[in-house]
């Protein structure tokens, strides 16, 4: 047989079927709000909770996050529905709203609101809907609706939690584990520094910069080890300011790939600590997920929903104010994506109700099932 027969076999072997629910991943392309799609999936993807409904057969499986970017008129209007919804795209992005509908559709941000609420409809309402962030619309068009507890929205469909519902799964984790694994080496009084930067209720100003990098400078003198990273939102200077001081103090600094490879989740397993400023509840959730003790650092500025957040934060004992010293203490880390993952299966299982299994095997003895299929 040719090279290029072998090849036409190939391409016309039939495609093993997709085992499972079909999730799409829909995001306004925020990173912010890609980041808690993309938690709460991976939560949802856990090899227990994923066994439970893998009996699920879906259609339209996808392999990629879906970023929807709605224009203008249509990002004027308010509302679960926008009409002629699918034009509000630009045409490249319209065929995302065709059959075959999935099983789970979990979307973030307002502006990906009104598609949530089109494709529950499309669907004939086989598609759960999950819209993570206040929609700032009817309740009623959505399965689900995900906020954090400091947007104060209640609901029979409304699921509140500390933060954002970060996650990180076991090989994600195992990678950057191995990938990092010399920072193993300096457990103990290691602290990982995020930095974020402005948005609307907060400044990241020059005076906080200068003050943030007197407190770093003395507790590298008190011995602490420091992994200093920023995020898109940290203003150009701040970053020329905290690499010079990482430089000058032998603290480790990443702000984008030009440093090398992200070190995140790794500072975050082998710190024992964390700083992180007040302005992101992404970055927050994501220390908390970890257990570390957090110190939040103060901007410029300040938001009532955040100082909501904030007193939770310091209420479960997951963090209290930066006051330049570090300490230590511990607290059951907060796992909220596993709580939203969990109430999806509920509901799947409510729509998709597993088949009945034997229970006997051909000796009569009783077959224990495992924990997730009890």
């Amino acid at each position: 047989m040719s090279v290029n027969e072998k090849s036409k076999q190939k391409a016309k072997a039939p495609i093993a079927p997709q085992v499972g629910p079909s999730v799409w991943a829909v995001s306004d392309g925020r990173a912010g709000n890609a980041a808690q799609v993309r938690s709460i999936v991976q939560a949802l993807a856990a090899t227990g909770r994923w066994m439970r409904i893998a009996h699920i057969q879906g259609q339209g499986h996808r392999d990629t996050p879906i970023t929807l970017t709605p224009r203008a008129p249509w990002t004027w209007l308010r509302g679960p529905r926008w009409p002629l919804e699918k034009f509000a795209l630009p045409p490249e992005q319209r065929s995302v709203l065709s059959p075959p509908w999935p099983d789970v559709w979990i979307a973030a941000g307002r502006r990906s609101a009104p598609f949530t609420a089109a494709v529950r409809e499309l669907s004939g309402g086989k598609t759960l809907t999950v819209q993570v962030l206040d929609p700032k619309s009817s309740h009623d068009a959505f399965d689900l609706i995900v906020v954090p507890e400091h947007d104060e929205l209640d609901g029979p469909n409304v699921i509140r939690t500390v933060g954002a519902p970060s996650y990180f799964s076991p090989d994600n984790i195992e990678d950057a584990g191995q990938a990092f694994a010399d920072l193993a080496d300096e457990n103990g009084r290691s602290c990982i520094v995020i930095l974020g930067g402005d948005s609307k209720a907060h400044t990241f100003t020059d005076a906080i910069a200068d003050k943030l990098g007197e407190d770093l400078t003395r507790l590298s003198g008190l011995g602490w080890r420091l992994r200093i990273t920023t995020s898109r939102r940290t203003p150009v200077p701040i970053v020329a300011k905290m690499r010079a001081l990482a430089d000058r103090i032998g603290a480790r600094f990443w702000s984008g790939p030009e440093d090398g490879p992200n070190p995140y989740l790794a500072w975050l397993l082998y710190s024992d600590a964390a700083i992180v400023t007040e302005d992101s509840a992404n970055m927050l959730s994501d220390a908390a997920w970890h257990g570390l003790p957090i110190h939040i650092a103060r901007l410029e500025g300040s938001s009532p929903k955040f100082d909501r957040f904030h007193e939770s934060l310091i209420r479960r004992g997951c963090a209290r104010w930066f006051e330049g010293f570090l300490e230590g203490w511990s607290y059951e880390p907060l796992r909220e994506a596993d709580r939203v993952a969990e109430e999806i299966v509920k509901q799947l299982l409510a729509r998709h109700p597993q088949p009945k299994l034997k229970t006997l095997d051909d000796s009569g003895d009783k077959v224990v099932l495992p924990d997730w299929m009890q």
